[in-house]
């Protein structure tokens, strides 16, 4: 299995990497300068710079694209327009490390995370964005897609305890009540997925034990 793993250098992708590597997988880091990863290949390429060329020989694509600004979220959803389009018609999945706040919190998924009156306003620009880029999945049926939503407490710094929970459209909580993981947790479902593909053209969320 060919993997190719976009935004390399930032911390889930690299830790993403790191999990295939681990694992024996053949992986492939994208990025724009040098690959900071432990990926052994290199593609040296900005993300809307890739063509159907570049990706064709990949069986699993992640989107590891991370923006965090008012004026760079929307590129969120731009990237994932862009690799639809390039991964068009083909066998190739792409997985892409999805936001927490377009998680559903009600049974009739008409309320999300970030709808609740405690969401912090500073990052409805960014759950906004993320929610947009999983729209744009939704109306893909040319595309093999999986998108992946975090726990609400995605912590870049968090233990690799190698345990999560898988959960689906609704915000899952563990046996303490929290909706909490670590990048590098997060990286360990990413790869099962990778390897398993059991969620095509669906949405699916893990929250660590």
């Amino acid at each position: 299995m060919k993997i190719a793993v976009i935004c390399a250098n930032g911390k889930a992708g690299r830790l993403i990497v790191m999990e295939a590597v681990e694992r024996n997988l053949d992986v492939t880091a994208v990025v724009r300068g040098e690959n900071k990863s432990a990926a052994g290949k290199t593609i040296v390429k900005d993300l809307f710079n890739l063509t159907a060329d570049d990706l064709r020989d990949f069986d699993v694509v992640v989107d590891a694209f991370g923006a965090w600004t008012a004026d760079t979220v929307r590129q969120i959803p731009q990237a994932v327009v862009h690799l639809c389009d390039v991964l068009s018609g083909t066998d190739t999945r792409l997985l892409v490390v999805g936001g927490a706040g377009s998680l559903y919190v009600n049974r009739e998924h008409t309320l999300t995370v970030a709808d609740g009156p405690d969401f912090p306003d500073a990052f409805k620009p960014l759950a906004a964005a993320h929610d947009q880029a999983l729209r744009e999945l939704r109306g893909r049926n040319d595309v093999r897609w999986t998108y992946i939503s975090p726990a609400g407490d995605f912590q870049a710094e968090g233990e690799r305890t190698g345990e999560y929970i898988l959960g689906g459209e609704e915000l899952t909580l563990n046996s303490m009540g929290e909706s909490v993981i670590s990048y590098a947790d997060y990286a360990i479902a990413m790869v099962d997925e990778i390897a398993d593909g059991n969620h095509i053209r669906e949405r699916i969320s893990v929250v660590g034990r």
